[in-house]
């Protein structure tokens, strides 16, 4: 029996991971973890176990530990600081871990670093400058945070950028179509296909996603160029905008991300391609992208008769 570790199993992308890895092959042991006991992911996992977070530092050390313990076979990070801190560690740890090399998972972590480096690569993203850098450069711009994820933080329009502190990033407003785009990189770099969403949001999150293809030309240039210069692997999330000045992505997320449950019944599955590349070691099959819109709604995990501190979870603790 093969056995799964997946982090971050109370979030949208771990419980994504977590169903994908079921529809692909019910047998495999599915190892959750997360920072609470209890979350909507439980039930999806064999067994699940609370850890630190991620820049704590007892993180590693635990996740190590609980790894060998339970003969885990692949670790899948589903969380942005899990992916750069499990990737840094690599040597801790005796399975594969599916993400990206940390140099690019640092990059990505912070979105004026990641402006900055595409800049000397003239590779297109977002211009980001720091606040206590800014001078006026344009007619409408949007300040969020330099480590911002799920849209937390984001000031529209704010009458004096100067304001903020350079944790934060000054960005040129991106008027235009957005666009939620996932490729694959196999582990010998090559690029092995990608999905587009035109997507709606609501609080951050993917509330309405449609397959549509005719940026994907545009859009694989872009692609290209990055996994040209960075060791980008595994499934990849660049997110961007359709602007008269042509298409401009702002944010790079190097790990599954959220739209995972969707991408997987519109033909890009890159859950299954994690596990046929790091855990059965086989070929990938091509995608077949099809049209289509996906919705979400919410869904309740309901337990009856117990309270919240009997609510099952088989393994709970911290190890220091």
């Amino acid at each position: 029996m093969k056995r799964v570790l997946v982090t971050g199993v109370g979030g949208v992308v771990g419980q994504g991971i977590l169903r994908n890895i079921q529809s692909f092959d019910s047998s495999i042991y599915i190892v959750g973890t997360n920072v609470n006991q209890i979350s909507a992911g439980n039930h999806l996992c064999n067994e699940v176990h609370v850890v630190p977070y991620a820049y704590d530092k007892e993180y590693i050390e635990t996740m190590s530990w609980l790894s060998k313990k339970l003969k885990v076979d692949l670790i899948i990070p589903s969380t942005d600081y899990e992916a750069y801190y499990l990737g840094a560690s690599r040597s801790s740890f005796d399975c594969p871990i599916a993400i990206s090399e940390s140099d690019v998972t640092k990059m990505s972590l912070d979105k004026y670093v990641n402006s900055e480096i595409f800049k000397r690569y003239n590779i297109a993203f977002a211009q980001s400058i720091l606040p206590s850098n800014y001078q006026g450069e344009f007619n409408k711009c949007i300040v969020k945070p330099r480590e911002g994820r799920g849209s937390r933080g984001i000031v529209l329009f704010p009458q004096n950028p100067r304001d903020f502190t350079d944790e934060n990033v000054v960005q040129e407003y991106l008027d235009g179509i957005e666009l939620t785009t996932t490729f694959y990189v196999k582990r010998n770099g090559e690029i092995h296909g990608l999905i587009t969403f035109k997507r709606e949001l609501e609080q951050g999150n993917t509330s309405l996603a449609e397959v549509v293809f005719e940026y994907d030309e545009k859009l694989l240039e872009i692609i290209s160029s990055m996994v040209s210069q960075f060791k980008y692997r595994g499934s990849i999330n660049l997110q961007s905008r359709v602007t008269s000045k042509g298409i401009i992505p702002f944010e790079i997320n190097c790990r599954i991300s959220g739209t995972n449950s969707l991408r997987s019944q519109f033909g890009f599955p890159d859950v299954a391609y994690t596990l046929m590349e790091y855990l059965y070691k086989k070929e990938l099959p091509l995608p077949k992208v099809e049209k289509g819109v996906g919705l979400r709604v919410i869904k309740d995990i309901i337990y009856k008769g117990v309270s919240s501190e009997q609510i099952e979870c088989k393994s709970s603790f911290y190890y220091y």
